[in-house]
């Protein structure tokens, strides 16, 4: 399988991958360099992945590297987490996620409900990058990630603060408060519920240069 190394510099984050007669996917447009015997593809979409195209912000043409040798990739402001699929397991991460993989990982599409894309203000459909098989994955976060475990229980957090979640995790958009007063006089938001048994990785305070960042472009959208 590929190696996965994040090295930093200047407050900058970029994942370094070596390869030995192997594979790896990467995001569209993550490259930065590679050197050795590395020849790069695009492995050619399914009708479905066209489709899923058509109303996602998820990138289903992700280029594959193949050979010996080492590819870098794009640094970044904000970070990036290294996790092991297992074989069984089923992964869901959130928009805009997925970095890196092994060549053994399996990349699918999930779709939210159409009621929780609605509430979350994705329109009517909302498509999410799945993962499953047996290998590595590297996926860009704003910060550090915590993993949580759920057994029959449920997590609220204030927006889309959860990276990543295992299949039998479900997802609702609701309000946090019980009652329409309380709602209003709290001065929430809509809340993520994640409900059910499985992992998640939760992400609640991002690398400080990349809100500075954040800040800086809303301000200016302003």
């Amino acid at each position: 399988m590929a190696t996965f190394e994040v090295e930093e510099t200047e407050g900058m984050r970029w994942v370094k991958v070596g390869l030995d007669d192997d594979d790896v996917r990467a995001e569209k447009g993550a490259l930065n360099h590679f050197k050795g015997a590395i020849t790069m593809d695009v492995p050619f979409p399914s009708l479905k992945a066209w489709w899923v195209s058509l109303f996602s912000d998820e990138s289903l043409l992700r280029p594959r590297y193949e050979g010996t040798g080492t590819v870098y990739l794009d640094s970044s402001l904000g970070g990036f987490h290294s996790m092991e699929i297992m074989p069984g397991e089923r992964w869901i991460l959130d928009t805009k996620c997925f970095w890196a993989s092994d060549g053994e990982v399996k990349l699918s599409v999930h779709r939210e409900r159409t009621w929780t894309a609605y509430w979350a203000d994705q329109g009517l459909f909302w498509y999410k990058t799945a993962l499953k098989g047996e290998g590595q994955v590297v996926l860009s976060v704003p910060g550090p990630v915590e993993e949580v475990h759920l057994v029959d229980d449920q997590i609220v957090v204030d927006g889309a603060q959860v990276v990543a979640r295992t299949s039998g995790i479900t997802l609702s958009v609701r309000r946090p408060a019980r009652s329409w007063l309380s709602y209003w006089m709290s001065g929430q938001k809509l809340a993520y519920c994640y409900r059910g048994t499985g992992r998640l990785l939760l992400c609640t305070t991002p690398y400080w240069r990349a809100r500075l960042k954040n800040e800086s472009a809303a301000t200016a959208a302003t």
